[in-house]
């Protein structure tokens, strides 16, 4: 077996074409093969990284048939790469079962790391992360997904979603139904790209506002929650309320609550609740 044949997994950007790395155009312009979940998308991707290697499409409907043949070229000593659409490949996409294939004929397999969708989320979402699960794509039908959900919600760790533009609205609607609209969430859309949107509120709210602004149904989306009875979520608002409690006695309730959700993280509406009666006066 040739020791230079080998499966590259190579991550690709996500949106911003200059987060492609130096190592990821090094690997892709010295294969004999690319193996991409969508030639056409990919195509453009390969120019501008400056490879010729041709292209073979690799998806969920043609993945094990194309797996024998990647598997010849590999026995043949050829390096391969396997790219996806956008982000890491396996992450949501086809490519675990060429990665297993590899692996159980001796070939090496070897990441090119990079960008993540989930990962990249996760960063900017303020939510734990020191412990979390990603569920992916929930199912698209209404009766299954609302079932997913009842399963997850007394997941205590911080929970991942990835979802379509066609079904955010109900995604969200559904989430809040299943765990409760003061949960904590926040939605990630069109992530390194021009329209780049990052949302932090309860779950309500944030399907209200998806459904008052349709520019919010527009892109690809990663959804987070922080989980069920999260102790770090508990802390976080705990501390929240007792710097709440020392801006209130010189701030209005509303002033007083922005400043401490925004010194704290903790979510502005659940502090509004210490105030006996007291509602926003407008100073959101």
């Amino acid at each position: 077996m040739s020791e230079k044949a080998c499966l590259w997994v190579v991550a690709t950007p996500i949106g911003n074409l200059d987060d492609l790395s130096p190592r990821a155009v090094e690997v892709l312009g010295r294969v004999a093969l690319v193996a991409a979940e969508d030639t056409r998308h990919s195509g453009p991707l390969l120019a501008r990284a400056g490879s010729r290697a041709p292209l073979v499409a690799v998806h969920e409907h043609n993945e094990l048939a194309q797996t024998a043949r990647i598997l010849e070229r590999l026995a043949a000593g050829e390096e391969i790469a396997l790219i996806s659409d956008a982000g890491t490949p396996l992450v949501s996409d086809p490519g675990y079962r060429v990665v297993r294939a590899a692996r159980a004929a001796g070939f090496r397999v070897s990441p090119v790391p990079g960008p993540c969708a989930a990962i990249a989320a996760l960063s900017v979402a303020g939510l734990p992360s020191d412990r979390f699960v990603f569920e992916g794509f929930l199912p698209a039908k209404a009766g299954l997904r609302r079932t997913r959900i009842q399963a997850l919600a007394g997941e205590s760790r911080t929970l991942i979603f990835y979802e379509a533009s066609h079904r955010i609205e109900a995604m969200l609607a559904d989430l809040a139904g299943g765990f409760g609209g003061e949960r904590e969430a926040v939605l990630a859309r069109e992530l390194t790209k021009r329209f780049e949107t990052i949302l932090a509120a309860p779950l309500a709210e944030l399907a209200r506002r998806v459904v008052e602004d349709a520019d919010q149904r527009r892109g690809e989306f990663v959804v987070l929650t922080s989980g069920a009875g999260d102790t770090q979520a508990d802390a976080q608002l705990a501390e929240g309320r007792r710097v709440f409690a020392l801006l209130r006695e010189e701030l209005a309730p509303a002033r007083a609550a922005k400043l401490a959700a925004a010194i704290t993280g903790a979510p502005r509406k659940a502090l509004y609740g210490l105030e006996d009666g007291g509602q926003p006066n407008g100073e959101g």
